[in-house]
């Protein structure tokens, strides 16, 4: 998909966007709420970015907070940002109660007063088209990964310090090849993996974001990363081929374990291949779930033996995408299915048994 232009890119300066915080009289959620991004920062407190028919523009962005899991929301904010012409999505990525980022792929959105007041945030030097594919903040620092899709294609790894409105290329952290990719996560201790052409894979970790250090790579050349957090001090990856692979709407993909941060991967069985991939995550060293979409369907693979056995559960039909699958604690997880303005339009789901069971979360 073509990326939306970032027509600020090239402003000499940046102004900030002042977006005053909602009295208590417009805290409801807004009618027609659909959702498209969802951020948790514990089992039990979560936010969720969604869109709502408003007239001009067509959608307007509203964001919500609950304390107790999803049984009440309330409406914190009303982000200035808007769906893309391309259906990208909207992603939201909440750090702490204070520090929160948006990003539609292309434009980078920071609030550091939980959602009130937003900021552009630019990439130094990027080149478009180019896609911003992860965001994320640990202790000081602010992380970016952004592939340009140019001739070659390029994936960098950009930083700086929190509350920064600009960020810098990490120098050594790009790849480039006909395909790249990269992902970095920061729970237990970050972790930068990038690739190229399913042929070249780098792996870094860090304690402080500033000193990294190269490690033996979680999966084998033939294969792209997709990292999740430090679970009780095992590190979890999941590796997968090209999409596709061996048949149309399918990937093969495998779950590779370390006993620490910077230790060897070693691989276990083959996990089921249905779908593509979408996004993983552990919820701990033996408990994981794989999202995928394939044939018109969403399906959660999961695992509760490490890898040995699996199950799948389906979703609904919207068979659009299936974005921010995390593992907030142990049993407690969460997905986003669909796009708010796709045909099926767009749902929450949450699980309490590890991915075993899934529900759907309402809002209002």
């Amino acid at each position: 998909m073509k990326p939306n232009r970032w027509a600020a890119l090239a402003a000499a300066a940046l102004t900030a966007l002042a977006v005053p915080t909602p009295a208590a009289a417009d805290s409801a959620v807004p009618r027609g709420f659909a959702p498209a991004s969802t951020s948790w920062t514990g089992p039990l407190r979560g936010f969720v970015l969604g869109f709502s028919p408003c007239g001009r523009p067509g959608w307007c962005a509203s964001l919500l907070s609950t304390a107790d899991g999803g049984k009440r929301w309330r409406r914190v904010g009303d982000p200035p940002i808007s769906l893309p012409d391309n259906h990208n999505q909207v992603k939201l990525t909440v750090i702490d109660e204070r520090d929160v980022f948006l990003s539609d792929g292309t434009r980078l959105l920071a609030s550091h007063d939980g959602g009130g007041r937003w900021s552009e945030v630019r990439l130094a030097g990027v080149r478009e088209p180019f896609y911003i594919s992860k965001i994320t903040e640990s202790g000081s620092r602010v992380f970016a990964m952004v592939t340009g899709f140019g001739s070659p294609s390029t994936t960098t790894l950009y930083a700086g310090l929190s509350g920064t409105r600009l960020l810098q290329r990490v120098p050594g952290f790009t790849v480039t090849g006909s395909s790249t990719y990269g992902d970095i996560v920061t729970s237990g201790g970050i972790q930068v993996s990038m690739g190229a052409d399913y042929r070249l894979q780098k792996y870094w970790t860090s304690s402080d974001g500033v000193v990294f250090a190269p490690a033996p790579p979680p999966c084998p050349a033939d294969s792209a990363a997709s990292l999740s957090g430090v679970r009780q001090g095992q590190v979890l990856a999941l590796c997968s081929g090209g999409p596709g692979t061996p048949q149309p709407g399918a990937t093969v993909r495998r779950l590779w374990r370390a006993p620490k941060l910077g230790g060897h991967f070693t691989g276990t069985a083959q996990a089921p291949t249905l779908g593509i991939n979408q996004s993983f995550s552990a919820a701990s060293p033996s408990a994981a779930t794989v999202a995928a979409e394939g044939g018109g369907a969403g399906f959660l693979h999961s695992t509760a033996d490490g890898g040995v056995t699996w199950t799948t559960t389906e979703l609904s039909g919207r068979g659009v995408c299936l974005n921010d699958l995390d593992f907030p604690a142990e049993r407690v997880g969460v997905v986003v299915d669909g796009l708010p303005d796709a045909h099926g339009g767009s749902a929450v789901y949450r699980t309490t048994d590890g991915g075993g069971t899934w529900r759907e979360l309402v809002f209002g």
